[in-house]
């Protein structure tokens, strides 16, 4: 017996196979290129996604020794936001707009000033932002006038995937709220919104929780893939929602902290809530008839890869020659330096920032560098302000009414230990990490298998294979850092005006 869990990533296609008590049989992957054919645009081609996921599926099922018969059910995860169009017969009218694609600061402002910040408030949980889905539909039809009169279906890029396995138009609750189209707390696209920009209903998919089957492996697809004719897939989940089933966040009180290029805090809800202001997201959770909060910082990770590729030549020589990685070397320096780096702050702010400042103006900046720091301590104060952007997150979801039991903490950056242990004296908590680190696909697997009967419940799968594996406490520096912290919060603040005067230059 075998579940799947494929995931339509960014940079390519992963598929994974486990068993039923959670051990991961066998991992494949395939990447893709991505298009930027002017500043601040992002685009992939729908069919390079479905070449790659060919090629994953069938390289699993290889790698795992399994027999397409033995594959009980499919789960699919993916970048979300991602606006693919498809016209009647349902061939692709042009490239997926990503969702790291910046083109729609026009659209958003029209999409707020049409429904009322307020409303789209009320209605989706969130604000409008450029990476979402529905201000590139309306991007499109200012722009692109012959595509938006040839369009019949608007899908998510997992959805894509799931039409091209089972002929079947759908998508589920997480994925769709990141569309701001969705009513959240209804859990149903919204008459309303979708009236008002004047977007056809009929052209969005059918709606399923995470866990419900919503269609099988054809027949042409079974000769594509090596599936077996009538797998059933499931609903599955955006990135982050199936990110987290992968790490067990599936009951109130348990948050995530993840450190991967960007970095997220991510938090249950039992019931609907939202952030006052729309500083954090409101969607619902790939658990069935339950929601998440979510924090994002942008430039998590993707800050300490910055200074790893501009200023890091001599660390990758180093490491080179040791054989390890780059960024052993790099932490390793950073940790003989004192916390707070002797007075130097670091905003992570390189690409522009989500939480709390939904700001695509913000910048990246080290404040209080003096001839006495060296690169070891601009090291450390990436480190320590990725922590604080993160701080910031958590803030907001303390002050959104959210229970904090249980850190749970992943992603590349936290496997340092260094960087884990700075993480924990900057929020103060316990962090925990776990025995599943394969992320969004692992994810994807566990509802496949509440999907189809393997386990009783997203919560059951969770509880059956997901184990702590060790835990970081706070440390000494607990108070050092929540001295730097209140100067943190009021960098940005007093730095917005240089922010909006660089960006008019």
């Amino acid at each position: 017996m075998a579940l799947i869990g494929l995931d339509i990533g960014t940079s390519g296609a992963k598929a994974l196979a486990v068993n039923s008590r959670g051990k991961v049989l066998a991992t494949a992957f395939a990447e893709y290129p991505m298009a930027t054919p002017h500043p601040l645009w992002a685009e992939q081609d729908p069919n390079h996604w479905w070449k790659a996921a060919k090629q994953v599926l069938r390289g699993v099922l290889r790698k795992a020794e399994i027999r397409a018969p033995e594959v009980q059910g499919i789960g699919l995860t993916g970048q979300m936001h991602g606006l693919v169009l498809l016209d009647e017969a349902g061939a692709v009218l042009r490239p997926c707009i990503m969702w790291n694609d910046q083109r729609t600061a026009e659209e958003c402002a029209e999409m707020t000033a049409k429904v009322g910040r307020e409303r789209l408030l009320d209605l989706t949980g969130n604000l409008v932002l450029p990476g979402f889905t529905a201000p590139k539909i309306l991007w499109v039809r200012k722009h692109e006038p012959r595509v938006y009169e040839k369009t019949r279906h608007v899908l998510l890029p997992k959805d894509f995937i799931r039409y091209k396995l089972t002929g079947e138009f759908a998508s589920e609750m997480s994925d769709a709220s990141g569309t701001v189209l969705l009513d959240v707390r209804q859990r149903s696209w919204s008459a309303e919104i979708l009236n008002i920009l004047q977007v056809p209903s009929e052209w969005m998919p059918a709606l399923v929780e995470s866990t419900e089957q919503t269609g099988r492996v054809t027949r042409m697809a079974a000769k594509d893939t090596g599936l077996n004719e009538g797998t059933p897939v499931v609903g599955g989940g955006g990135d982050q929602a199936a990110g987290a089933v992968g790490s067990g966040i599936v009951r109130e009180g348990v948050v995530s902290v993840t450190i991967g290029t960007s970095g997220v805090v991510f938090a249950h809800s039992a019931g609907y809530r939202r952030e006052p202001q729309g500083r954090l997201h409101a969607f619902c959770h790939a658990v069935p008839k339950a929601w998440h909060l979510m924090g994002v910082t942008l430039s998590a990770g993707g800050s300490l890869r910055w200074f790893r590729d501009a200023f890091c030549m001599e660390e990758k020589q180093v490491a080179r020659k040791k054989g390890i990685d780059p960024y052993e070397v790099m932490v390793k320096s950073a940790s003989r330096c004192a916390a707070g780096s002797d007075g130097l702050l670091f905003l992570p702010y390189l690409t522009g920032e989500r939480t709390p400042y939904p700001d695509p103006l913000a910048r990246g900046a080290f404040i209080g560098l003096t001839v006495r720091h060296t690169k070891a301590h601009m090291i450390r104060s990436i480190l320590e302000g990725v922590a604080f952007s993160l701080k910031d997150c958590m803030e907001l979801m303390k002050n959104a009414g959210v229970p904090v039991a249980d850190v749970r903490v992943s992603g590349g950056g936290a496997r340092s230990e260094v960087w884990r242990q700075i993480l924990a004296d900057v929020l103060g908590r316990n962090l925990t990490t776990v025995t599943s680190t394969e992320g969004a696909p692992y994810g994807a697997a566990l509802l496949a298998g509440a999907g189809v009967g393997v386990f009783e419940s997203v919560q059951a799968a969770c509880d059956r294979v997901i184990k702590p594996a060790s835990i970081t406490n706070p440390g000494k520096h607990v108070g050092v850092y929540d001295r730097f912290y209140e100067v943190y919060r009021s960098s940005y603040r007093q730095n917005t005006p240089l922010f909006q005067s660089l960006s008019r230059l």
